[in-house]
């Protein structure tokens, strides 16, 4: 496998602390055991574990990064279900690498601007070597001097899974 070129970010600590209270969309933060694992962390980008306490909630990541830079997204801005730790968590275990990156997983690769709008897009089928796939997109990306960020999604539910920001 190769070494990753482009660094996945997880919700930031600020944005999961009010998560973990009020969601993007209003709504308290109901935390319940996970009985089987396996639901895909936002907040350390990995799944989860059997009987480890998460919560699903409503995240807007596009409103929050334009609220950090003073973009206005406009229609683009959407929110949509994450699963995090219903507790502060450390974060990733390490650097590096895509989560949630299996070789045939469909994945949304969506360029935004500077300004917040969207700036192209496209769907990745995920190689043998997920790695090298996620790094040609977001070279292809990245190539475009507009483009200020990337958001992954999964295509199955159209879930965020993760963003990379130009260096």
């Amino acid at each position: 496998m190769t070494a990753t070129t482009y660094t996945a970010r997880p919700i930031g600590p600020a944005a999961l602390k009010q998560l973990r209270d009020i969601d993007d969309a209003g709504r308290a933060c109901v935390p319940y055991t996970d009985q089987e694992g396996g639901a895909p962390l936002r907040c350390c980008l990995r799944p989860s574990g059997a009987g480890e306490r998460i919560a699903l909630v409503s995240y807007a990541p596009l409103r929050r990064w334009a609220a950090e830079t003073s973009a206005v997204p406009g229609a683009y801005d959407e929110q949509g279900p994450v699963f995090v730790h219903a507790e502060e968590c450390g974060g990733p275990a390490a650097a590096g690498g895509y989560p949630f990156a299996r070789s045939g997983a469909l994945r949304a690769v969506r360029r935004y601007s500077a300004d917040g709008r969207i700036a192209g897009g496209r769907l990745l089928e995920l190689p043998d070597d997920p790695t090298a796939g996620f790094d040609a997109a977001f070279a292809d990306a990245f190539a475009d001097p507009d483009v200020a960020l990337v958001h992954v999604r999964a295509v199955e539910y159209g879930c965020f899974q993760f963003e990379v920001r130009r260096a």
